[in-house]
């Protein structure tokens, strides 16, 4: 640390030596000839050099010459602006007393006996205890885990819906658009790359969301994302009828208890009403989409523990995805069917109690 703030005093000493030179280099131009006057009789000579050539006739040469030689006129008349070089001594001691003062602040409000913490060993920390990190260190520690799984799309995934909640929808999508990459033949990754798309364009369906869809039911011709957001586009675009036909078609496969359902229901009602699509605000991706957003991110990780259980991460972050969502009675079932998967694990089962809360 002391080495850094006398590497910091050098170079601000070095800064303000090189005010110094040039305020003295233009102290000592004050006094010299015009460089205005050479240009012109530079000019005056090429002129006759391009007549010489044939490049200009005699009456141009005649007409070039005498307004190059009233420019000469007009320059040798004019004094030369004298360079300020105002007080460059107080401009060094400045610069100077700059890093000094910072490391007397330092000093006395910052910690200088504390030793160095450096990235990988925080981060060594942060992968050991995932529960006890904090959301920024838990998407730290899931790049570092993308990066060491290069053909793995799952962390990509997961670190795609972190930010997601932490409103950053662009690192969320940069996230899927590389999942997708090593997984091409993901729906699941497709329609949450297109709903995340929707969000970050506060709920248009623009063409760079209906082309992500359209992959999607290429992949999944049954994706009640997919249809969703591009009947919504259809009516969007004027298609009315085209756009509630996907819907309806929607609504007959969600199951009764799919949180998705009443709200879909709704917008059926309301576009059937008006002939449109209801009014969004202006001020922030819409509400009913976000829910669905999320809704639909954690029934896709629900499904994926239902075909392969053995992922504790996955249990724990359900549980404590439906507990943010107010799903009491899905948050006890996947507690209690974690529980069951791993009764003989302590570690991971006072994990999943500190994902579902002191209540359980």
């Amino acid at each position: 640390m002391i080495g850094f703030w006398i590497a910091a005093i050098l170079l601000a000493a070095g800064a303000g030596a090189l005010v110094l030179d040039r305020s003295r280099r233009a102290s000592s131009s004050l006094g010299a000839p015009n460089p205005d006057i050479a240009v012109y009789r530079r000019a005056l000579a090429e002129v006759d050099d391009l007549v010489d050539r044939d490049l200009l006739t005699r009456d141009e040469q005649a007409a070039t010459r005498a307004e190059v030689g009233r420019r000469l006129l007009r320059a040798a008349e004019r004094p030369q602006a004298p360079t300020r070089s105002g007080r460059p001594l107080l401009i060094f001691l400045v610069a100077l007393a700059a890093p000094v003062l910072a490391l007397g602040l330092y000093l006395v409000l910052g910690s200088p006996a504390a030793s160095d913490q450096p990235f990988a060993a925080r981060l060594a920390v942060w992968r050991s205890d995932p529960e006890r990190s904090s959301a920024p260190e838990l998407a730290a520690s899931l790049r570092a885990v993308a990066a060491e799984r290069p053909n793995d799309p799952e962390p990509l995934q997961r670190l795609a819906m972190l930010e997601l909640s932490l409103g950053d929808p662009d690192a969320a999508i940069h996230a899927l658009r590389q999942a997708t990459v090593i997984a091409p033949q993901r729906a699941d990754l497709m329609a949450m790359l297109g709903e995340i798309l929707v969000l970050r364009a506060r709920g248009q369906v623009d063409p760079d969301a209906q082309a992500v869809f359209r992959r999607t039911l290429a992949i999944d011709p049954a994706s009640a994302t997919a249809q969703f957001y591009l009947g919504r586009a259809a009516i969007t675009a004027g298609d009315v009828t085209g756009g509630l036909r996907s819907w309806r078609a929607v609504l007959a496969e969600l199951a009764p208890t799919d949180p998705r359902r009443a709200l879909l229901a709704t917008d059926v009602e309301a576009v059937e009403r008006t002939g449109a699509l209801p009014s969004q605000e202006s001020e922030g991706p819409p509400q009913a989409d976000l829910s669905r957003a999320i809704a639909g991110m954690v029934d896709s990780l629900a499904a994926r523990l239902a075909a392969h259980p053995r992922d504790p991460p996955g249990w724990i972050r359900l549980v404590r995805a439906y507990g943010v969502l107010g799903e009491s009675a899905k948050q006890a079932a996947a507690l209690a069917e974690a529980r069951r998967y791993y009764a003989g694990r302590a570690d991971i089962l006072s994990q999943l109690q500190a994902a579902a809360g002191p209540t359980r």
